[in-house]
């Protein structure tokens, strides 16, 4: 299936999917991925469909959605495989444009050292870029890449497209259990405060991995990564990608929800968690509740406390 959706995405909002690579043709092989193992590695561009056949895909999913009064916020590249492998992307971001509907691609960032993918990816209005590791031991344990790529080049491309694009960058720095990370959260700091992407994210596996022995981070872990990353960026430019639903930053009437929805997105201090039940004119009865019922819990941060939504799930990924 070329075209799907829309779906909700936290990210994008009403997002309609383009799957312009076939399963699973990638130049990473993540021990996290949530699609399964790469079927074909490979780092050549080469075409897989017809940029024509691409756009009549998603003109008729966007006829179909508007004709059932849904909203499409973006038409986002997200397909079973790296993105940029795809030849004819620009010509197919080229035809999509034309429907008046902002672009979006997520992806892994390994090919963008070259210079016709970053002159492809300016066509996009918003682009995620893969930062799971600046450090070549652990790229090369997580994302287990291609022998033929180089992860200093992909760092420098990575600066040399943000230069010169005009739209929205985000980074996406997935975390695993298992992995010594050692200083490398403050590396990954370092190079994202240069990057300055509109948006760092943070995430975790949520769905059955490629590798049976991948985890979630521990929550002390990805609080961590979000406290140091936090420290380069500032708060309001780091945010999780932990898997969970919710109505983050309002509320909506419902405070166990509302405040479940907020720490799956940002762990919030003592005080912040203090104001938000008096705005809601509720008690900390609430929060002691979530915890004795192990949907909160509670961290420690350089002497301030705080509060983050529990993962899932602690135990071996499920196939």
């Amino acid at each position: 299936m070329i075209a799907f959706g829309p779906v909700p995405s936290r990210r994008l909002g009403r997002s309609l999917g383009v799957n312009n690579i076939p399963d699973k043709v990638c130049s990473f092989a993540c021990v996290y991925c949530q699609i399964g193992r790469t079927l074909r590695m490979e780092l050549e561009r080469r075409p897989f469909y017809g940029p024509e056949l691409i756009f009549d895909e998603v003109r008729k999913k966007v006829g179909e959605a508007e004709e059932r009064g849904e909203r499409i916020d973006y038409v986002t590249f997200v397909p079973d495989g790296e993105p940029t492998l795809d030849a004819n992307l620009g010509r197919e971001a080229e035809l999509l444009k034309t429907l008046g509907i902002p672009l979006a691609i997520l992806t892994n960032s390994s090919l963008i050292w070259r210079e016709d993918v970053r002159e492809d990816l300016l066509r996009f209005d918003f682009v995620s870029l893969k930062v799971d590791a600046v450090s070549e031991e652990i790229w090369r344990k997580v994302d287990r890449p291609h022998k033929g790529l180089s992860l200093e080049r992909i760092l420098e491309g990575m600066l040399e497209f943000r230069k010169v694009f005009g739209g929205k960058v985000v980074t996406e720095t997935m975390l695993v259990d298992g992995i010594d990370y050692g200083d490398e959260f403050e590396r990954i700091a370092d190079f994202l405060a240069e990057l300055e992407p509109d948006t760092a994210y943070i995430a975790t596996p949520t769905r059955p991995p490629a590798e049976e022995w991948v985890r979630p981070a521990k929550e002390e872990v990805i609080n961590h990564a979000f406290q140091t990353f936090a420290g380069k960026l500032g708060e309001d430019r780091v945010e999780y990608l932990i898997g969970y639903e919710g109505n983050a930053f309002a509320f909506t009437g419902n405070v166990e929800e509302d405040l479940l929805g907020i720490t799956s997105v940002h762990p919030m201090r003592e005080e912040a968690v203090e104001e938000f039940l008096r705005k809601a004119n509720a008690d900390w009865g609430v929060v002691e509740r979530l915890l004795v019922e192990g949907k909160l819990i509670e961290l420690e941060y350089n002497g301030k406390r705080f509060y983050m939504r529990r993962l899932k799930s602690r135990g071996p990924a499920v196939r």
